[in-house]
């Protein structure tokens, strides 16, 4: 029988958040690597079993919306996110990395600094450049994490196996 591919699982943002970062990661992530629209990485490489889908269905169930606030531009480097900061969201990835933990790799057991990715593995001048116009222009805003999605990855662009909606109050 064939291995399972890993999972990956991401914080669904409301529909302006997720155009306004999808529209900035389009505009400035390299074409040719940009296999993902904009996201929220909770977890990397869990393991394809059903006891991460059915914890995240009795999660979705009781988690309301979750408001973030997008704080700051930051540098990655090679390349530019935005911070997002929400202590809904920090309880939750922590409620989640201690059902988990047997199985979370290194990458996982870090510490959580959520972020939306819109440039990376650049020069690093051209991503100073961005962070420079961008942090410029910045005022801090909010935006809601309305769900999870889960995807599996297999190598390049991630498939969607899942979206769990967080219920609406």
């Amino acid at each position: 029988m064939a291995e399972q591919p890993p999972l990956i699982l991401t914080l669904q943002l409301d529909e302006p958040a997720f155009a306004y970062f999808n529209a900035l990661r389009q505009a400035h992530f390299p074409a040719n690597i940009n296999y993902l629209d904009a996201h929220l990485t909770l977890f990397h490489h869990l393991p394809n079993t059903p006891a991460v889908s059915g914890l995240l269905e009795e999660v979705a169930v009781r988690q309301s919306i979750i408001s973030l606030e997008v704080s700051a531009v930051i540098k990655l480097g090679r390349g530019v996110a935005y911070k997002m900061q929400s202590p809904a969201l920090t309880a939750l990835q922590e409620y989640l990395k201690q059902q988990w933990q047997p199985w979370l790799t290194p990458q996982n057991r870090q510490g959580f600094r959520p972020h939306i990715t819109i440039q990376n593995k650049v020069e690093v001048e051209t991503a100073n450049q961005l962070y420079e116009e961008l942090a410029a222009a910045f005022s801090p805003f909010t935006a809601k994490g309305v769900g999870l999605s889960l995807w599996e990855y297999r190598g390049g662009p991630w498939h969607k196996v899942r979206d769990y909606n967080f219920r609406n109050i």
